[in-house]
């Protein structure tokens, strides 16, 4: 009986990880939304940043027809705004305690790929 406990908890433990392994990376916003993507924590964050916590890099791809921002800052203070063009793709500083957001502006939704890559020191 223990050998089949073994087995479920090996099976849902590799259902877990497979899970945080396909998490969204893709985004659909609506016009005129603004959407924290990271930096404020599991919960409230639009996307699982592997790196939380640490210096890193966002790869941002405006997969849409329609320009949006890319908003960075620390304790509401904000450190850099960069437009990002349809089809265009963006690497993003963020340093360990800042948070990144999309603004959208125009009349039409936003679609947006976002991943991140760990800095060498």
């Amino acid at each position: 009986m223990t050998t089949l406990r073994t087995l479920f908890a090996l099976l849902c433990l590799t259902l877990m990880t497979q899970y945080e392994a396909v998490a969204q990376t893709e985004f659909v916003l609506d016009p005129v939304q603004n959407m924290c993507m990271t930096g404020k924590g599991p919960g409230q964050d639009g996307a699982i940043n592997p790196f939380l916590g640490e210096d890193c890099y966002a790869i941002v791809e405006n997969t849409g027809k329609q320009e949006f921002s890319i908003r960075v800052q620390q304790n509401g203070e904000i450190i850099e705004t960069n437009p990002i063009a349809a089809n265009e793709e963006k690497k993003v500083t963020l340093m360990h305690g800042y948070e990144m957001y999309f603004d959208t502006e125009g009349k039409r939704k936003v679609k947006a790929k976002l991943d991140f890559e760990k800095m060498n020191p």
